[in-house]
């Protein structure tokens, strides 16, 4: 596997290698040594699985401490924008926001620690799973509105489909003051 640093502290992209035959592929998707040797030594203690149709937009989704939550995200079929902002105060990089094509052809990953808000627009219809850091706690859910214009975020796609929830998640400012 390839582990690449981003610009932003503590993402990291992973390309694993992927061995072709007459039959079709084999790849590993995630091996607790070999992480932890590239600085993701936490234990995942939930998976999770969804199917979204090309043009779908879910986020940006984080919990708040204690509840937070490190995400290792990946597809496994079709392609996402995957996007991360960070929510970390005091972090150097703070309130910035990254974006990752994640395709599952190409099966690529994005390790996502505690402290950043995640979401995603299918671009095609994909099946996107991650493992989690810490289980889903319903109280310390929380999130910013996908459209926020201080963040002004690319999607990619002209008419995105938004539930009512994510549609009235609040903007970065009023989410921070629950961080800070």
């Amino acid at each position: 596997m390839h582990f690449q640093q981003t610009p932003i502290k503590g993402l990291i992209e992973i390309t694993p290698r992927v061995f072709f035959d007459e039959r079709g592929f084999f790849l590993e998707t995630y091996q607790q040594q070999v992480f932890a040797d590239h600085g993701i030594p936490y234990r995942f203690v939930q998976d999770n699985r969804s199917f979204s149709k090309k043009g779908v937009v879910r986020g940006l989704h984080f919990q708040k401490e204690p509840f937070a939550q490190g995400k290792l995200v990946q597809v496994i079929t079709g392609k996402v924008l995957d996007v991360v902002v960070d929510i970390r105060p005091g972090s150097s990089t703070f309130g910035q926001h990254a974006s990752f094509i994640l395709d599952g052809e190409k099966g690529n990953m994005l390790y996502v620690p505690e402290g950043f808000a995640h979401g995603f627009a299918a671009l095609e219809d994909t099946v996107f799973v991650y493992k989690c850091t810490n289980f889903y706690n319903k109280a310390a859910e929380s999130g910013i509105v996908w459209n926020d214009p201080q963040l002004a975020i690319n999607w990619q796609l002209a008419n995105p489909v938004v539930s009512e929830k994510d549609q009235l998640l609040p903007t970065f400012q009023t989410a921070i003051h629950v961080l800070t």
